[in-house]
């Protein structure tokens, strides 16, 4: 990984520092780019939140190999991940590979380690169509997710999504505040839960909303109908200010008990970070910017390369709480930074 990461910092060059800790303090308020809004608080407080909590280390007990596979929106998977929708490779990575080879590489990398990529949406059509292709590239093992549009554009991109063979449709419902489409003069809206709920009535799939950060909303989402939420802030890049996912995360979850599939992003680097979320109530969670980072630098390779890092990062962390299987991560597993 440390070749693709010296090669990623050079592709990405004034896009992204490829840091050694993503934190986003080198990058507040480079957005388009792969930094946050404004002052950079909500993506450094993603970082912060998931560093509050500890896992408690149990070396007496008799698991040696730790069972990482789970089921989730009806994907089996090899470990509990799903790389994130982040497109735009031109005006966010610094355009040294095109949108097509980035974005299939990366969902190609994905199929062949036993996960599933999701692709992202924009102004510019590229990044759909992109999207769509690679989708189609691994036969329908994908997620697609379009912007909340009004009009006409978001049902005509549903039905492009629908032809890659996909079963599941992301809606990223936290991009009606991005900066980058507003300025580009199409911006996106919100929806009540009536509105959400005739839109997702008329989706041939199951749907997953992300950009869920209260209880209030993810209760509303599953009056609307989603199949999934994914607690979101965008990674920090369309409201400064919020707390960090980790945080939120265990409240969400108690909220829907069960009623949806838990999904959560911001700030999961490594194996250990995926245990305390599932820990924390997620059935599983997104990774976005290594994911990036890892393409850019290595292409389908550099993305297999970080997917088979943490499962290895994530069978040690289980081995060494005494958790036998993804079911095992549960509040035991970890404290705060009270230790309680």
């Amino acid at each position: 990984m440390q070749d693709v990461r010296k090669i990623a910092r050079e592709r990405m060059k004034g896009f992204c520092k490829v840091c050694k800790e993503c934190d986003g303090r080198a990058c507040s308020g480079e957005v388009p780019g792969m930094g946050a809004l404004g002052t950079g608080a909500s993506f450094r407080s993603n970082i912060e939140a998931l560093a509050d909590y500890k896992l408690r280390m149990r070396t007496i007990h008799d698991v040696s190999e730790p069972d990482t596979r789970s089921t989730v929106l009806g994907y089996d998977l090899s470990i509990p991940v799903f790389a994130a929708p982040i497109g735009g490779v031109s005006f966010n990575m610094g355009g040294k590979i095109s949108e097509e080879e980035y974005i299939t590489s990366k969902l190609k990398a994905c199929d062949a380690n036993g996960i599933v990529g999701c692709t992202g949406d924009g102004v510019p059509p590229f990044i759909s169509e992109a999207g769509f292709g690679a989708i189609k590239a691994v036969n329908g093992k994908g997620i697609p997710f379009i912007k909340p549009w009004e009009g006409a554009e978001f049902f005509e991109k549903i039905e492009k999504a629908a032809e890659t063979g996909c079963t599941t449709f992301g809606i990223d419902i936290d991009a009606i505040g991005l900066i980058t489409l507003a300025k580009m003069g199409r911006p996106v809206a919100p929806r009540g839960v009536e509105r959400l709920k005739a839109l997702i009535e008329k989706i041939p799939g199951q749907v997953l909303l992300k950009g869920i950060m209260t209880p209030e909303d993810a209760q509303a989402a599953v009056e609307a109908g989603a199949a999934g939420i994914v607690v979101s802030n965008h990674g920090g890049r369309v409201l400064d200010h919020t707390p960090g996912t980790a945080h939120v995360l265990a409240d969400i979850a108690e909220a829907v008990n069960g009623e949806l599939a838990v999904l959560v992003d911001g700030g999961v680097r490594t194996g250990a970070d995926i245990l305390k979320m599932i820990a924390l109530g997620a059935d599983a969670v997104m990774i976005g910017r290594p994911f990036s980072v890892a393409t850019v630098g290595g292409l389908e390779e550099g993305a297999s390369k970080y997917i088979q890092q943490l499962t290895g990062e994530l069978k040690s962390a289980m081995v060494l709480t005494g958790c036998e299987s993804i079911d095992d991560a549960n509040f035991n597993i970890i404290t705060d930074v009270l230790g309680q």
